[in-house]
């Protein structure tokens, strides 16, 4: 509820019993008679405050009367009408009106002289409303059909023949328990210890378990069995940790089994393309290794279960080992030995159930028997408190680009054909890339020599986390996210021009060119102001600081941020920019939708999607008209094979613990994508320094500097195309070789989007390269309801404005798409996308039982909680009553399958209005229609043994969902 400032109230005075010019005569004749001025009775003056005077009802008031004075005496009376039929008396008066209307408060205040004045106000009792839409679930999301939470549909999937059937790619939220474990709910007391899912894959598709809650307690392992044999596993992760992950060896119909091997756990369930999957200290079926043998490093001069050194032969044949390799040292290579017997041994590592509970499925032949036998032995030694390493006896078999160690995981450098272009360039240190971001740690290791002296434009040091506000310093301190801060502008810097081949760290898409950083944001974000400020410094121009200029402007610039609002004082400044000369690279968003976010979709920026490993738009990427091309970005899947989601490897920091250590690490976004545009625009600026923002897009346009995909030609989803390196070097070296570029058939826009209205616009075509003379000699629709014909153009060369124009006359309900192409003389073509849109169209997914969260925006409390199944389209429709007037709200969404009444737990679906990473604040006034938004699984997946780093834009903590207040099924 809002809290107003009392309003004060002085009014008229009013005499009681006579008139005032009677009063007045009687005054004089008595003044007359004595012969002396004599005293006067003064009236009252009435004035009261009241502590609102608008609001929903039941709305309360607190009046108070005591600024109301009198001069010459005292009051001795105070009374209220409060317009409602209601009275009260005394100095304050509290009235509850309980029905919507304008009512006139009235004060009446008396003298101990019998005189009286009266004072009113109005009070607005407004009524009470709604807030309202629909929530959709993300697409591809699948939830588990038995989960925890006593509110949704449950249906076991315990066996095989319960399978629950899926289809790849998808993601699927669930959870297992052991009997007793876990939050109490459906499952607690039986347990819930197997789920199974029934799936016809191809080779090579990738299946990743995310243990969500994985601690030393609760762990999950992962099966896979053909399904014409569910006794022996096709295949098994059995690693000690938060990931498992396992590929499909041959096309077929599969069971997947998610098994609870410890504790309970929430899990997400990821099947997408890959080649072999890795995951961190794998423990899988499917490898090479010796069964019964096992490599030991045990811990320095500990005792134990196991013990190091001198007793170690003694407890280790105890155990039922035996000495295969190495010495009583450190490192050894045991085998399991006859002296004792298996149970025993299993047992004594605490890992029978586990094991018998591995087999329980049916007979597996003795090969398949003895691997997983020597898989839980390993995952028994792994527990032991002296024990540092144990692993298989791994069997290897025999079977360069920049020497950074871990240049290997870099999966996203080879998909736009990087590592040719290296051999053309590695980018001129002439060239400088401005990054507007968090600025970056001046001290990283991989970032030493790559960068040139930067700007702080954070101008509220709150925000800043520095203790100042803009000064010469842009070292980043974090920016105080709970579990660690983003450390997001040294993750962009190192994607464009981390130091490469010098044998650490990671290798940078440009890693000849400088880094000029730039930050603007802190805790909380950032400012179009202070934003504003490092554009205009990166391009040379007048900043509102005093002697805060460059000399000469940069030659592009990074940004990989946004929001939504459409700026006009913003996209001058981008315009000015772009006119001094400098190419603007912006990250399209990660809404998942066709939202516009701003700089990425103003006019002159270039906006990147993203992509994952298989060249498929990532679930979470913008797309829509204003995407000029696409880049990696990093998926949730593990695609490439090496044991995590394909995030984006880059530098990083972590400051967990207190202290800022620089490390390396993984993130996942449009904001990944960007800085690898940015890297290779650096590179052709290297090679010829001509290249303009013009000159950039005409080639992009062209076809030059991308690998199509998605519709042939431009479309929503990847603008022109996948970043190509290779082909972008050759051009801009043929450029720099010649002093310009080949005659560019460009057509400007190159994407329309009618909506349900526009029935038509003009495009320009013209020569956006060089060389000789272009002309057109001919324009195209490819569909019947589009059509295009010349405006104003020159009868010579066919060049000039053409209208483009849709007929919706004969058309159903739906979404079109259409293209419009031209082409010169020479056999270049250019396309034009254009949309359009007849009615609407329904969308059918369904993310399980969602809970729907009401919550104050200042403390994230739970004011409301409404449970909600999807209706037959797959969406969730909610509503909220009984709303007040000027209180103001955070809508959130999500699922509970764990039943612990909180949502937004790792591995649970989530969302919020707009979005997770742009939560809006809605304030009431007037019933609220409309508020719609999209849930996706939320996860923070590990990327090493020492940190981990949450997805971009997840909310910092979980949400409590309270008593659910209405339960749709």
């Amino acid at each position: 509820m809002k809290t107003r400032p009392p309003r004060y109230i002085h009014t008229r005075a009013a005499h009681s019993g006579r008139s005032v010019l009677l009063g007045l005569l009687f005054l004089t004749l008595i003044l007359m008679g004595c012969g002396s001025s004599g005293s006067k009775d003064i009236a009252p003056e009435a004035s009261f405050t009241v502590s609102t005077d608008s609001g929903s009802y039941p709305l309360e008031v607190t009046f108070d009367a005591s600024a109301s004075t009198d001069s010459d005496g005292s009051i001795s009376k105070y009374a209220w009408t409060f317009g409602d039929g209601g009275t009260g008396t005394g100095v304050s008066a509290d009235h509850t009106y309980s029905e919507a209307g304008t009512y006139t408060a009235e004060l009446t205040v008396t003298d101990n002289g019998g005189k009286s004045a009266t004072a009113t106000h109005d009070i607005d009792v407004k009524p009470q409303y709604s807030l309202s839409g629909t929530v959709t679930s993300a697409e591809y999301v699948v939830a588990d059909s038995d989960v925890n939470d006593i509110y949704a549909d449950y249906v076991p999937n315990d066996t095989p023949a319960e399978a629950q059937s899926i289809s790849s790619p998808c993601s699927v939220s669930g959870y297992v328990n052991l009997p007793g474990e876990g939050p109490s709910g459906r499952s607690f007391t039986s347990g819930d210890e197997d789920d199974y899912f029934k799936a016809t894959l191809t080779r090579g598709t990738n299946i990743t378990l995310y243990t969500a809650e994985y601690s030393a307690n609760d762990d999950l392992s992962l099966y896979l069995y053909a399904s014409n044999d569910t006794s022996t596993p096709v295949d098994a992760s059995l690693t000690v940790g938060a990931i498992d992950s396992l590929t499909v060896p041959s096309d077929g119909t599969y069971y997947i089994r998610v098994s609870a091997t410890e504790g309970a756990s929430i899990y997400v369930l990821i099947l997408g393309q890959s080649g072999s999957a890795s995951a961190q200290y794998p423990l899988r079926l499917s490898d090479d290794f010796v069964p019964g043998e096992v490599l030991v490093r045990f811990k320095d001069g500990t005792t134990g279960n196991v013990s190091a050194t001198a007793m170690a032969a003694t407890t280790i044949s105890t155990l039922g080992f035996a000495d295969k390799g190495g010495t009583a040292g450190l490192d050894r290579l045991l085998a399991r030995s006859d002296s004792v017997g298996k149970a025993t041994l299993f047992a004594r590592l605490g890992v029978q159930a586990s094991l018998a509970h591995s087999l329980a499925a049916g007979k597996a032949d003795s090969k398949t028997t003895a691997k997983l036998e020597t898989l839980w032995m390993i995952r028994g030694l792994r527990k032991q408190s002296d024990v540092e390493i144990a692993e298989p006896n791994y069997i290897r078999k025999a079977f360069t680009v920049p020497n950074d160690p871990i240049y290997s995981k870099q999966w996203n450098y080879p998909l736009i054909n990087l590592p040719k272009a290296w051999s053309v360039t590695t980018g001129s240190s002439n060239v400088v890339v401005a990054v507007i971001d968090t600025g970056v740690l001046l001290k990283h290791p991989d970032l030493q020599g790559q960068l040139v002296a930067g700007y702080d434009f954070i101008s509220d040091p709150d925000t800043s986390q520095d203790g100042d506000g803009v000064d010469d310093n842009p070292d980043d301190p974090g920016d105080g996210d709970v579990g660690g801060s983003s450390f997001h502008g040294t993750h962009v810097a190192g994607t464009i021009a981390a130091a490469s081949n010098n044998a650490i760290g990671v290798a940078g898409v440009a890693w000849g060119v400088k880094i000029m950083p730039l930050r603007v944001l802190g805790k909380g974000g950032g400012t179009s102001y202070d934003i504003i400020q490092a554009v205009k410094y990166a391009a040379g121009l007048a900043t509102d600081y005093s002697g805060i200029q460059l000399d000469s402007p940069v030659d592009i610039i990074n940004l990989s941020l946004g929001g939504t609002g459409y700026s006009e004082t913003e996209a001058e400044v981008y315009a000015e920019a772009r006119a001094q000369g400098v190419i603007i690279v912006a990250a399209a968003g990660n809404t998942g939708s066709t939202t516009k976010t701003y700089p990425a979709a103003y006019d002159g920026v270039v906006s990147v999607s993203a992509v994952g490993y298989d060249e498929s738009l990532a679930p979470y990427s913008n797309y829509g008209s204003t995407i000029d091309v696409a880049a990696p970005g990093g998926s949730q899947l593990d695609q490439n094979g090496d044991g995590v989601p394909d995030w984006v490897w880059s530098t990083l920091g972590d400051d967990s613990s207190g202290t800022i250590e620089m490390i390396y690490g993984t993130m996942i976004g449009t904001s990944m994508a960007a800085p690898h545009v940015t890297g290779v625009a650096a590179l052709m600026k290297s090679l010829y320094s001509g290249l303009t923002p013009d000159k950039f897009d005409a080639l992009l346009q062209g076809g030059y500097l991308t690998q199509d995909l998605g519709d042939s030609g431009r479309d929503d989803k990847y603008g022109y195309g996948l970043i190509d390196a290779y082909k972008a070097v050759l051009i801009a070296k043929e450029g720099g070789d010649s002093g310009g570029l080949p005659a560019i058939l460009t057509v400007t826009p190159s994407t329309l989007s009618f909506g349900s209205f526009i029935e038509s616009t003009d495009v320009t075509v013209k020569n956006g390269g060089g060389g000789e003379a272009l002309t057109l000699s001919s324009y195209t629709s490819d569909s019947s309801w589009l059509t295009v014909t010349p405006s104003d153009v020159d009868s010579d060369t066919g060049l000039g404005t053409y209208t483009v124009a849709a007929d919706r006359s004969s058309l159903s309900d739906g979404t079109y798409t259409g293209k419009v192409t031209f082409e010169s003389t020479d056999g270049e073509e250019t396309t034009v996308s254009v949309s359009m849109q007849v009615g609407t169209a329904a969308v059918s997914l369904d993310g399980g039982y969602h809970y729907v969260v009401l919550l104050d925006p200042d403390t994230l409390s739970t004011i409301d909680t409404v449970g909600v199944a999807p209706d037959s389209s797959g969406q969730y429709s909610y509503e909220f009553s009984g709303l007040s007037y000027g209180d103001s709200y955070l809508v959130y969404a999500g699922t509970d399958p764990n039943n612990d009444d909180y949502i937004c737990d790792e591995g649970e679906s989530c969302g919020a209005y707009l979005s997770v990473d742009q939560p809006t604040t809605l304030t009431i006034d007037g019933d609220m229609t409309g508020i719609d938004f999209t849930t996706n699984i939320s996860m923070s997946l590990p990327t090493g043994t020492t940190s981990q780093f949450a997805a971009e834009g997840w909310p910092l903590q979980r949400l409590q969902r309270k008593a659910v207040r209405e339960v749709s099924k």
